[in-house]
């Protein structure tokens, strides 16, 4: 056969009149309104990393040994203040002056890290004989300290958390400097005013990536 087909020795034949040798011409994409569309792209991905790490997320850098072994010094960690309600166990980011301003955030006035004890309306009693920290007299289970709670310092004990206050201390007892001291808040306690946010996840270094929920 001739007209359009192609005639095999097996006896099948498949008609070829359907194809159309001239196929239709396929749209090209003009190189700068692809190049607009791509930076448009990444405009919007950069303004939503801008939104959520300038109003949701922050990253911080962590100073000193205070809440060591849980966190060290040079960890990166990703602090959130969304839904940032202080609950026990939670690692948080206090401010430690009441204007939080450039000026005032020297460095013995910086943030600093540490892990909510006890929150409002809870009575915090500490036996520094044999380190044992009691929240509303029931003794803790505090597997993340480095070292027990043997050392005091003006803050005395035992005392009820104020209303819309925590109590804080650091995982490395031997030194921290927390709500056992009057230097720290108001007489030791944290307003939650100045809770900067919750400490959620370590990013660095890689090999302890992870989330920093209360183990």
């Amino acid at each position: 056969m001739q007209n359009g087909t192609n005639n095999f020795n097996n006896g099948f034949i498949i008609d070829t009149s359907f194809v159309d040798n001239e196929l239709p011409e396929v749209e090209k994409l003009d190189p700068k309104k692809e190049l607009v569309e791509w930076l448009g792209v990444v405009a919007s991905a950069l303004i939503i990393v801008v939104i959520l790490f300038g109003f949701v997320f922050r990253v911080a850098v962590i100073s000193g040994d205070s809440m060591k072994n849980t966190l060290f010094g040079g960890d990166v960690v990703v602090i959130t203040n969304l839904n940032c309600t202080p609950k026990e166990g939670d690692i948080v980011v206090v401010s430690r002056n009441a204007e939080n301003s450039p000026e005032s955030m020297r460095e013995e006035n910086g943030p600093i890290i540490k892990r909510v004890i006890a929150t409002e309306f809870q009575e915090v009693n500490i036996d520094f004989e044999t380190g044992i920290v009691y929240v509303d007299n029931v003794p803790l289970n505090e597997p993340y300290i480095s070292t027990p709670t043997v050392d005091q310092y003006d803050v005395k004990f035992p005392v009820t958390v104020p209303e819309g206050c925590i109590f804080v201390l650091g995982d490395n007892r031997g030194v921290s400097l927390d709500s056992r001291s009057s230097r720290i808040g108001d007489g030791g306690m944290i307003d939650t005013r100045y809770v900067l946010g919750h400490a959620v996840y370590r990013v660095f270094p890689f090999n302890r990536m992870g989330g920093l929920d209360k183990k």
